[in-house]
Formats: C-alpha cells, sequence, structure tokens
C-alpha cells in the first residue's frame, strides 16, 4: 500500500467513525489497551492505518456488546461473557473497563494455541477450543460474542442452533464482514495460492445481511438489534471511496444482538 493510500484510508476510516458516533469510543480503546500489534497470528497491526482500521472495528464490536450488556444487567449479580474466537482478550479487556461498574465473568476461546497465550498474556482466562466444538465442552455464558468468526466456520447453521438449542444464553453479539451480495469466500482457492492456510485466514462464506438473516432465524435466533458500520462515510468527498473498499477489502462490517427463538428452527424437520 503506498503512502497516500495509506493516508486516505485512514481519514476516510475517522471520517466513518465520526459520522458513525464511534470517535469518542475508537479514540479511548487505545488508553484501555495500548499495543495491539500482534493482536493476530497472521499478520502484525504494525502501521498507523492498520491501527486506526482494526481499533475502528473494535469500537463497532465493543458498541454493540455494550448493547447486549445493558440488556442483561441484573444488580450485583456477575454477567457470564464469552468470546469465541477470541484472538488476543482485547475485547474483554474493553469491555471490562468500559463497562466496569457491571460485574462480568469473562473467557476467550479459540482453537490457536497461540491466541490462548495472548489472551492468558493479557490476564483473562482462556480455553482452547474449536468453536464447533463450544457445547459439548459445556461451555456456556449469558452472552457469546462472536465476532469476525462466523465466516470461517464450515458449518455455521450447526453452529449457531447448538448454540440456541444447548446452551441457555441471553444473548449472542455477532459481526460479520458486510457484502451487499452474499459469495463463497476461499479467496486462496480463487487466486490459486498453493500454501498452508486454515481457519483464522480462511473465510468460507461471506453473506449478505439479508442472507445471514435468513440463517440466523432458520438456526434458532431472532434479531434484536441489527447495524451496519461502514468504512468511509456517506456524505463529504470521502464517500467516493465506496467502491475502493469494497474492492480493497470490505466497505464494512454488519454485526447484530441476537436471542434464542425456536420459531423457524422448530418448523424444519431435518435436524
Amino acid at each position: 500500500m503506498h503512502m497516500w493510500e495509506e493516508q486516505l484510508a485512514t481519514a476516510s476510516i475517522r471520517a466513518a467513525a465520526r459520522e458513525q458516533g464511534l470517535s469518542n469510543l475508537l479514540e479511548s480503546l487505545p488508553r484501555i489497551v495500548p499495543d495491539i500489534t500482534h493482536q493476530y497470528t497472521s499478520f502484525a497491526v504494525d502501521s498507523e492505518y492498520m491501527q486506526v482500521k482494526v481499533r475502528g472495528m473494535h469500537a463497532f464490536q465493543v458498541s454493540l456488546a455494550g448493547r447486549a450488556i445493558e440488556r442483561a444487567r441484573r444488580g450485583a449479580a456477575p454477567i457470564s461473557v464469552v468470546d469465541i474466537g477470541d484472538s488476543a482478550g482485547t475485547h474483554i479487556r474493553y469491555l471490562q473497563e468500559v463497562y466496569k461498574n457491571i460485574p462480568l465473568e469473562c473467557m476467550g476461546v479459540n482453537l490457536d494455541e497461540h491466541a490462548v497465550m495472548r489472551i492468558r498474556d493479557m490476564g483473562v482466562r482462556a480455553m482452547q477450543v474449536r468453536a464447533e466444538d463450544l457445547v459439548s465442552q459445556g461451555i456456556t455464558a449469558d452472552i457469546f460474542l462472536l465476532f469476525e468468526t462466523l465466516e470461517h466456520l464450515m458449518n455455521p447453521v450447526q453452529f449457531l442452533r447448538d448454540v440456541s438449542q444447548r446452551t441457555a444464553c441471553q444473548a449472542l453479539v455477532l459481526t460479520v464482514p458486510y457484502l451487499a451480495r452474499s459469495r463463497v469466500g476461499l479467496h486462496h482457492i480463487r487466486s490459486s495460492r498453493h500454501e498452508p492456510c486454515g481457519p483464522e485466514n480462511v473465510h468460507v462464506f461471506e453473506l449478505s445481511p439479508a442472507d445471514w438473516s435468513l440463517l440466523l432465524r432458520h438456526a434458532g435466533w431472532s434479531i434484536i438489534e441489527d447495524r451496519l458500520y461502514l468504512q468511509y462515510p456517506r456524505r463529504g468527498l470521502l464517500r467516493l471511496l465506496k467502491g475502493y473498499w469494497r474492492l480493497r477489502d470490505f466497505e464494512g462490517f454488519w454485526g447484530a444482538v441476537l436471542e434464542r427463538d425456536r420459531t423457524w428452527t422448530d418448523l424444519y424437520q431435518g435436524w
């Protein structure tokens, strides 16, 4: 990425955050977790552009999770939160600080042993387990977080149904990349990259919000609230970067707060 391109993309995200009411949260997150350079196993967050891009997405996710936490608040009783696909314990630390007046009992889970080590280094309880095996391992919570993870799963419908039917959670908060039209990911095959890969860096399904919404209802959920976070503003000259983001990365991310609802899943006789 050229320097001018990084500067333009950074300006786009900052303008989008202001427009979407996320600027204050975006600016406060580095005070909670100062260093996110090694947030992920497969790449480093090592430039101003990458820092702003990742923090912008984090601000959106934290704001959405906060809605579920506020709904679940019950006086002095703690709320259990499990972050599925947690890469470094960062979101849990954000939430513990932003909602420090609400008692939270938190844990991160990930298949990757390096991610589990990073979570524990953050002072957060962690378990190494596949998302698909979470329920069979007896892991439960009042609130499950699923940030940029659903698109990586081989069988997202069965996973979603297991969490809905076999846990007593109050809410599932998820975010996925935003696409106006659904597609299969598997970009390493599209581009003929013959190199080892894994769940962290391979998207299987990249669906539109409308199609994710159908699958969620089919798998035993109803949407209490949903939001779209864009990486460009809708107003001003920087809105012209919509096409750039679509080609270069994603236009943004779609998120939802879900609650268990058997209305549609019980009608399907093929489980």
